[in-house]
């Protein structure tokens, strides 16, 4: 079942030192709600500066949904430092809002309730927003609103060169890419270790579930709750954040150039569903076009290869020019244990995991086997702790028990672990791996199911309502580390003033700049 990787890991533990300057960043939602537990409704907060140009707060689809961004570092606890500090700013400046700690929403009553994000009167900003406008209008408000958490990564340059020979990240960008390829292929793979291990939205408030067929398969709970027993990331699930119409997109990633193809062909090909919602009616715009696609950041996977684009470049466009920068982990749930939504175990588990990836082979996978991995991570995902759950190999019938294999994987992340505990005394990444091995065999110890046994008397509203207040306190009571109020300050001026210069210096209409941003 797991693929032989024992040259790699004999040719990894002889280059110990090419995993020296891993590079990450972490990016974490969070939806502010109200004292008396309802949705935020008031604008994004003045006092941390402008959503649309800020690089460390800013907001996902909603208004009422903060978005937490570090920058890339190498150096894991100066990262979560980081991010803390921006959790405690914030904490401060939305004034007595909490920060809800779960990744599905419960105090959302209505769908109008929720105040799309909002960036100023730029064409920029007026784009953004009207982004989200089509994300509503096509899969509703509420699934939008679902929060994550993603992690952002690359391997060193030390790594491709000693591996492959590579010399520089521009003369070798499709070596890179491969490389980063078959991490992507081994991650849909066996990915579903991360839901399994760390999924953390096994129930939803009842009011969630609009759909009364998709109701009944739920257990009731305490408080209105609806859960699942085995289920781990709900979030992951149908009910959750999914997109039926890029099923049959078959985009797949075995190479650059098909997979910017197939991207491309998803945000120039109309869609019969969506155009029956329009585009411009009674002189206001509904979504920014009835293509399959808006723009490429719509397509939804739980993984994706990155590069940094610059002003006015796609996504695609900037694979095409550089190649893959960094991947972007989206599978990770809000860790409802931790006041930042993340802990270091789940991050040096993270890092393990990909580079047991990178290392591994990985077979070319068609979208027919593409959608043929999404089977083992839909078991896991609604029933990843049942007793006796298997895990199946591509498309055929051969399956293991799921505790072999995450028992086999961790056997392999052991000895990654050793290779990046090489200088450190504490070997953080061999006890991370040492304990959740352990999941396998004591599902209850995951965090989905330490979560089910959190909400199990009060309701998963309670609990979330409790973790809020008791995050809120926490987080008042602790001193900036390695922030200072005056990098905020600075911040916030230099956001606002960018806004400004964007709303000023414009020479196109809306409607042009739309225009313009169709044709790329």
């Amino acid at each position: 079942m797991i693929p032989d990787v024992s040259k790699a890991l004999v040719w990894l533990e002889k280059h110990y030192t090419i995993l020296e300057g891993i590079q990450r960043g972490v990016e974490r939602e969070t939806l502010r709600i109200l004292p008396n537990g309802a949705l935020s409704k008031t604008p994004f907060p003045a006092d941390i500066g402008s959503a649309l140009t800020h690089p460390w707060i800013t907001t996902d689809f909603a208004e009422s949904m903060l978005e937490f961004i570090t920058p890339v570092n190498t150096n894991i606890d100066y990262m979560l430092t980081f991010l803390r500090d921006l959790h405690r700013y914030a904490n401060v400046n939305i004034h007595d809002e909490l920060m809800w700690p779960l990744s599905m929403p419960c105090f959302v009553a209505n769908e109008d309730d929720i105040i799309l994000a909002q960036y100023g009167q730029s064409n920029e900003g007026q784009f953004k927003t009207l982004y989200r406008e089509g994300l509503k209008n096509r899969y509703g408000a509420m699934m939008q609103t679902i929060s994550g958490v993603h992690y952002n990564f690359s391997l060193p340059m030390a790594f491709w060169q000693a591996r492959d020979g590579v010399k520089n990240a521009e003369e070798d960008k499709e070596v890179i890419s491969e490389g980063y390829f078959r991490l992507i292929r081994n991650y849909y793979r066996f990915g579903w270790v991360i839901p399994y291990l760390f999924g953390a939205s096994p129930s939803v408030c009842g009011s969630f579930i609009k759909d009364p067929e998709k109701l009944k398969a739920f257990a009731s709970q305490t408080g209105g709750s609806c859960y699942l027993p085995y289920a781990t990331s709900l979030r992951l699930s149908d009910i959750g954040y999914t997109n039926n119409a890029q099923k049959q997109l078959g985009i797949t990633f075995n190479h650059l150039d098909t997979y910017v193809e197939g991207l491309r062909r998803a945000t120039h090909t109309k869609s019969a569903e969506f155009s029956q919602i329009g585009i411009k009616v009674d002189g206001k715009y509904r979504q920014i076009n009835d293509n399959i696609l808006q723009i490429e950041n719509e397509f939804y996977a739980p993984i994706r290869p990155k590069r940094v684009p610059k002003k006015d470049e796609t996504p695609s466009s900037a694979l095409l020019r550089g190649g893959i920068e960094y991947i972007e982990v989206r599978s990770l749930d809000i860790n409802p244990f931790s006041p930042i939504g993340i802990t270091e175990d789940q991050i040096r588990f993270v890092d393990l995991f990909l580079i047991w990836c990178a290392l591994a082979p990985a077979p070319e996978l068609s979208s027919d086997e593409l959608q043929c991995t999404k089977v083992n991570w839909n078991r896991v995902i609604m029933e990843g702790r049942k007793p006796g759950q298997i895990i199946s190999m591509g498309c055929g019938s051969y399956h293991e028990p799921l505790a072999k294999v995450g028992h086999d994987l961790f056997k392999d992340l052991l000895r990654v672990a050793d290779v990046l505990d090489h200088t450190d005394e504490k070997k953080r990444y061999r006890n991370v791996c040492e304990r959740l091995d352990t999941m396998f065999d004591n599902p209850e110890l995951t965090l989905s199911a330490r979560t089910l046994q959190a909400i199990s008397d009060m309701g998963t509203s309670k609990f979330g309502f409790a973790l809020a207040n008791q995050y809120k306190q926490q987080l008042n009571s602790e001193p900036l580390q390695v922030l200072t109020e005056g990098d905020f300050v600075y911040q916030k001026n230099l956001s606002l003033e960018k806004q400004r210069r964007k709303e000023q210096n414009q020479t196109l209409t809306f409607d042009e700049y739309l225009a313009q941003m169709n044709q790329l």
